[in-house]
């Protein structure tokens, strides 16, 4: 027995000292927006499409932020109301100019299409009718609060780079007990899915964004088969960048300077349902890659901290010596991603407990994808 603890052990360490060394530095977090006052030539039009449903508490700060923009080029915001019941459609337009802003009302959802993807298409449809000449499109979502110089800086890192797709992930809102706990190792787990150095190397084929902001080069979406080619896809900001990436297009992915998520989440069911809400769907609705997952959670997160933590029971020196040091490997790897997020370098020691609430989230949602509620979301379930 204590040789295969040790073995164990030592799998444990192996994979963490790969993590850290070989797999693009996904952890370090440092990939973002330089903040910069580089000036163009000519500055591209942009329309900004935000989908909406059910977003009366939050609309009004995203749209008056967008309608805020510093941008030196003509923009348009187009709101897509998506039969919203609690007034999202006049709290939008009480928040900006109707010189900026046009709210129209999605079509009722068509068999296959998702609502989001469904709300984007037709404000993409809305924006070449108000805007034929825009150069990119501005997918943003309705709890998103932007920085004056947003579109600036997304516009000249598209512009500069040559960059077809230029997405941020934003600063989800962290301030209660469970969204200091949970949040900012949502943000690490996507990363080490998708390194971001992997989705800004065109010679990866890893590709990855964050729904909240995504720039998009017009031309890049049409010649990928724009939003069509997508429409039942509930992960649709990955399935958006792995089109356009797919298509020969360049595509950036970063962490937001300024950005942020201004919707707070109750309490851990909140964050529970969003994670279960795709987590199934991530991993091909197949029982197999889940019992993978599970096995694959125990060994990187949870075996080294137990073997540390249980040395009174197996008397095996060597195993948990290595535990202790897969544990500090992990926690020195999801440092970068917790002080991203301001909080006590301390969480990071959590990490193995935060892994095992995650595989929960996993099960519950392969449970409601075999009780036909998976996908749910707003009243809809998919």
């Amino acid at each position: 027995m204590p040789d295969l603890l040790i073995f164990l052990a030592a799998a444990s360490c192996l994979i963490w000292f790969w993590l850290i060394l070989f797999h693009d530095n996904f952890w370090r977090a440092d990939q973002k927006l330089a903040n910069t006052m580089e000036a163009l030539c000519d500055w591209p039009s942009v329309a900004i499409v935000v989908p909406a449903r059910d977003e009366a508490d939050v609309i009004g700060q995203t749209v008056h932020s967008l309608a805020a923009q510093d941008y030196p080029g003509d923009f348009w915001i187009v709101l897509v109301d998506d039969h919203s019941n609690d007034g999202t459609a006049d709290a939008a337009r009480q928040s900006a100019p109707s010189d900026k802003l046009t709210v129209v009302e999605a079509p009722p959802l068509s068999h296959g299409w998702t609502g989001k993807l469904a709300a984007m298409a037709h404000g993409v449809e809305q924006a070449a009718e108000i805007a034929p000449e825009h150069r990119y499109l501005l997918f943003t979502d309705a709890d998103i609060e932007h920085p004056a110089n947003a579109l600036r800086q997304l516009v000249l890192k598209a512009e500069r780079d040559h960059r077809d797709l230029v997405s941020l992930m934003v600063r989800l809102h962290c301030q209660s007990f469970w969204e200091s706990l949970l949040v900012p190792a949502f943000v690490f787990f996507f990363q080490k899915l998708y390194p971001f150095p992997a989705v800004n190397n065109d010679q990866s084929k890893v590709a990855a964004a964050a729904g909240g902001v995504m720039l998009v080069r017009r031309s890049a979406l049409e010649s990928s088969g724009g939003i069509q080619a997508i429409h039942n896809r509930l992960i649709d900001d990955c399935a958006l960048a792995a089109l356009i990436k797919g298509n020969q297009g360049r595509i950036w992915l970063g962490l937001a300077n300024e950005a942020k998520s201004v919707r707070p989440y109750a309490g851990i069911a909140e964050i529970w349902k969003m994670v279960a809400r795709t987590a199934y769907t991530q991993l091909d609705h197949s029982p197999l890659k889940l019992a993978g997952a599970i096995l694959a959670m125990a060994l990187v997160y949870l075996l080294g901290p137990a073997l540390f933590l249980t040395y009174g029971f197996h008397s095996a020196a060597m195993a948990s010596s290595l535990g202790l040091l897969a544990w500090m490997l992990m926690t020195c790897a999801y440092l970068p991603t917790v002080a991203y997020y301001r909080q006590p370098a301390l969480l990071a020691v959590c990490l193995p407990v935060i892994g095992i609430l995650y595989t929960l989230m996993a099960v519950d949602s392969a449970l409601r994808h075999l009780r036909r509620q998976g996908g749910q979301w707003k009243g809809r379930s998919y």
